[in-house]
């Protein structure tokens, strides 16, 4: 109960302090895409630090604060950045603003990320159409928290096919190169082996990455409707003949920045 109670804390510090009524869509932005937060309309920003038992990334590319405003008339929230398991957070530490956002009654999400590719090119955006978590300490291990969702949820939709639909053709009407596929959890922070992608990409996966599967888990757990969207930043190690360095993910999210921020918009237009 002593985590529930710190999520009802923190949800009623939100609803004190701030206007937390008729938010629509709630948006987690990944590494270096924060860029989309600085495009609402009537912005108001809020610290992490400021809101009780909220914790800070220190990985570049991370603002560590919520943006409320608006987007084509809708009321949303952005986390403009997020925690991993990697820097030593605990997955309860980590899905912490996600049951926050949905104890707020936010019952749509996109979940955004930095991704490297197994298939595809660098510089795309790739909808999730399913995730592999074998590698994911499951967040909904322990007390199960009633108020949120039954013990054992279905996972066979975990992204909305209708939401996943949506995207792709409001890609293809703005001409942004898109993709969908299967996204790969892997807890970082080390980047890949050549031999770890050759085994994924033989399972069907097509982008891995070190964030998003926790967070989908507990919003599914929690009966929200989920659409997520990967930025290639980079070729996955055996593909790419490079090595492999975060400078690289921030500095391709920096170039596909517009078409993600296109691409975002037009899907709230249709949500």
């Amino acid at each position: 109960m002593e985590y529930l109670n710190k999520i009802i804390a923190a949800k009623d510090w939100l609803e004190n302090n701030y206007d937390m009524d008729n938010i629509e869509i709630a948006i987690v932005l990944g590494s270096g895409l924060g860029a989309f937060a600085e495009q609402l309309d009537n912005p108001i920003e809020i610290d992490f630090t400021d809101i009780p038992d909220f914790k800070t990334s220190e990985v570049e590319g991370h603002k560590n604060r919520l943006v409320i405003g608006y987007s084509s008339g809708k009321k949303i929230i952005i986390m403009q950045g997020r925690l991993h398991y990697y820097e030593g957070n605990s997955m309860k530490a980590v899905t912490f603003p996600i049951r926050v956002l949905s104890m707020l009654n936010i019952k749509k999400i996109i979940i955004t990320n930095a991704a490297g590719g197994l298939t595809g090119e660098a510089g795309q955006l790739m909808i999730i159409e399913d995730h592999l978590d074998l590698f994911c300490e499951n967040p909904l291990i322990g007390e199960n928290l009633d108020v949120f969702g039954e013990r054992f949820p279905d996972m066979s939709k975990v992204y909305n096919p209708e939401w996943i639909n949506i995207a792709l053709e409001k890609g293809r009407s703005l001409g942004i190169n898109l993709t969908k596929g299967t996204y790969c959890y892997l807890t970082g922070p080390s980047y890949e082996t050549p031999f770890d992608i050759r085994v994924l990409k033989v399972l069907g996966v097509n982008a891995v990455g070190m964030s998003t599967v926790p967070e989908a888990l507990v919003a599914k757990h929690s009966k929200m409707t989920i659409l997520g969207i990967s930025c290639i930043t980079n070729l996955a190690s055996g593909i790419s003949t490079k090595p492999l360095s975060h400078s690289e993910v921030v500095e391709t999210t920096s170039r596909v920045s517009e078409d993600f921020i296109k691409l975002l918009r037009g899907i709230i237009e249709e949500l």
